[in-house]
């Protein structure tokens, strides 16, 4: 833990020494998290899990990336609106696992997110009895990375505050996973609820710092939590109550946290961005949006309710997948397709969804159906 609080101040520090580039972006991204922003690290780690197998990114790539999604992340999106300079965008951020070379210059940018990745520290869970399924990885060992990375991205003080001092911090989407290997192991809510301010202390320490999704929108969730209780739905929506009431809950303490932050750092630029309500009118209103099919309903699956199997994953055989991705919400019952992540991003760039809005921040915008990158293998 004092490793991490060094780790923290030097963020702050950072933070403070920040100053916008001409026309007030950045010039690279810094990335942790989970698998909502995972660019392929669970998948250079060489652990096994189906989303190294097709159809996961099918739609951009054409073949799976380590992106738990059909193509591109809410995290690729912003990378294309965040300019190095008037006539070049950054490229799409490369895992940290694979390590730089000739075509992956790290002093632009990397992605330390993983699947499954905590915000607490493995040993929180397992001092408490609480598997994990997924990784081992935390955000404390992203961070540790970080700072692995940092003598080769900067030699002084002043070279570190050009280089860091103009990159935008992505912190997140991280704690779900938290909140869900503690439910998932049949912990009860109000436990559960007791690890939020630990959770959101663990993560508030950077520069954009998303929120949680609808949890109670998640086709995985609606299965994992189904009741027999129609007062535990939604009606409009059909999403489970308590569940994304208890997202809200997250979100306010970490609204909370960040205000604290913003009083303590003053000269520090810290946006919240608030994923949940730029998400939920998706589930409120999906033909407004394009989606001609239940947003509940996972693009890809092995089929049962919600098209979602904890048997039969996406991506593993038995397995199917739906013709237009494009027309869906949901994935694969746990993350959304690209055209979803395309709408949440849009909601964040433009300002709507983020405070202070990042229009403030990055005044040099092109709207995302006008602006295009070209594919790479990362």
């Amino acid at each position: 833990m004092s490793q991490l609080s060094i780790l923290f101040t030097s963020f702050i520090i950072l933070l403070n020494s920040f100053r916008p580039v001409a026309g007030g972006c950045f010039t690279s991204i810094f990335s942790f998290g989970d698998s909502f922003t995972d660019t392929g690290n669970l998948k250079a780690s060489g652990t096994s899990n189906p989303i190294i197998n097709f159809p996961y990114g099918e739609t951009y790539f054409h073949h799976p990336t380590g992106r738990c999604s059909d193509g591109r992340l809410i995290v690729d999106f912003i990378g294309m609106h965040i300019y190095i300079s008037e006539a070049a965008c950054l490229p799409l951020l490369p895992p940290y696992l694979l390590g730089p070379d000739e075509h992956r210059d790290f002093r632009k940018g990397v992605n330390f997110a993983v699947v499954g990745a905590t915000a607490l520290e493995i040993s929180f869970f397992v001092d408490k009895g609480i598997s994990l399924p997924v990784t081992n990885y935390s955000l404390g060992s992203q961070l540790e990375w970080f700072k692995l990375l940092l003598p080769s991205l900067c030699s002084s003080d002043s070279e570190c505050k050009n280089v860091l001092g103009n990159a935008l911090f992505l912190m997140g989407e991280i704690g779900g996973n938290d909140y869900f290997n503690v439910l998932g192991d049949g912990r009860s809510l109000e436990e559960t609820k007791t690890f939020v301010p630990l959770v959101v202390n663990a993560i508030t320490r950077t520069l954009l710092v998303p929120g949680i999704v609808p949890f109670g929108c998640i086709p995985a969730n609606l299965v994992s939590f189904r009741s027999s209780n129609s007062e535990d739905y939604d009606q409009e929506t059909g999403c489970i109550k308590w569940l994304n009431e208890f997202a809200v809950y997250h979100n306010l303490l970490l609204i909370k946290e960040l205000d604290r932050l913003r009083k303590m750092h003053p000269h520090a630029n810290i946006i919240y961005a608030d994923c949940y309500q730029a998400a939920m009118p998706i589930f409120q209103s999906p033909e407004k949006y394009g989606f001609q099919n239940s947003p509940l309903l996972a693009c890809c699956g092995g089929g049962g309710l919600y098209n979602y199997n904890s048997s039969c994953l996406c991506g593993e055989l038995g397995s199917t997948v739906c013709i237009e991705p494009s027309r869906y919400v949901s994935w694969d019952g746990l993350h959304f397709t690209e055209a979803a992540y395309k709408i949440i991003a849009a909601g964040l760039l433009q300002g709507k969804y983020t405070n202070p809005p990042f229009t403030k921040t990055c005044a040099l915008f092109e709207t995302i159906e006008n602006l295009e990158f070209s594919r790479n293998t990362y």
